[in-house]
């Protein structure tokens, strides 16, 4: 039979009147096979997903995903961020593991509090955004040369800050390309301090452009621009003296 339960049901130690403890509601919850496949997927991964990146993950419909995650945060196992993606369409939900979820041994990745350190770390020590934009210009090369050189260079701009967090959004034109980062992993870093983390983003972006060439990161809009969080890329001249001429 459902759980006909509500938070109504709880008394002021956490267990319900029925003397259930709510830890029993949690191991029922991913009694399921989907929800518990579900939990394992946020609890490795080190950033919130949407419902559609979960749904990709696991190879489900979006429509079997949902009632799930509705059911995991009905006994307080998620977290759930909204997020507005712009002016149009409804505002996106991420969900996270909840601060007093079991571990299971799967805690998320400690790399994304150790770069807030290290950030936090230079803008106290007075370090200079073009210093960090320099480093992670090489990081970037450095994640082109893991591509083929034959590689279309948008395309593995957007593969590489998808896999960041960036979630970026791309419209094209004759001269090149509008690439937008709709979700910033790192935002309240960025908030405090744009000129370092945003600097950061830029060199990323701008070492694996130059590596693997075909395109010019023609301007980088940081968080505090007009048009913020994106990168406009303009198409390369092929080299016309490279060209055969025709007889």
């Amino acid at each position: 039979m459902p759980d006909q339960s509500s938070p109504d049901d709880a008394s002021p130690d956490g267990h319900h009147r029925s003397g259930r403890s709510p830890r029993l509601d949690i191991l029922k919850a991913l009694g399921d096979n989907t929800r518990y496949a579900i939990y394992l997927e946020l609890a490795r991964s080190p950033l919130p997903l949407t419902t559609a990146e979960i749904a990709d993950i696991l190879d489900l419909h979006v429509n079997t995903v949902r009632p799930h995650l509705e059911r995991m945060r009905e006994v307080n196992l998620l977290r759930v961020d909204t997020e507005a993606r712009g002016q149009v369409g409804r505002p996106q939900h991420r969900y996270s593991l909840a601060a007093d979820a079991p571990s299971l041994g799967l805690e998320p990745s400690p790399f994304p509090m150790l770069t807030g350190v290290l950030l936090q770390a230079a803008a106290e020590g007075g370090l200079d955004g073009e210093d960090l934009a320099d480093a992670a210009r090489e990081q970037g090369r450095a994640d082109a040369r893991r591509w083929e050189r034959a590689t279309v260079t948008l395309e593995a701009l957007i593969v590489e800050q998808a896999k960041l967090g960036f979630d970026p959004e791309v419209v094209e034109d004759d001269d090149g390309a509008t690439v937008a980062f709709a979700h910033c992993p790192f935002r309240s870093l960025a908030e405090a301090h744009p000129d370092l983390v945003c600097r950061v983003h830029c060199g990323l972006v701008e070492g694996l452009v130059d590596e693997l060439g075909g395109a010019t990161v023609r301007e980088f809009h940081s968080l505090v621009d007009r048009t913020p969080c994106q990168v406009e890329l303009a198409h390369d001249e092929p080299d016309r003296e490279a060209q055969p001429t025709s007889r």
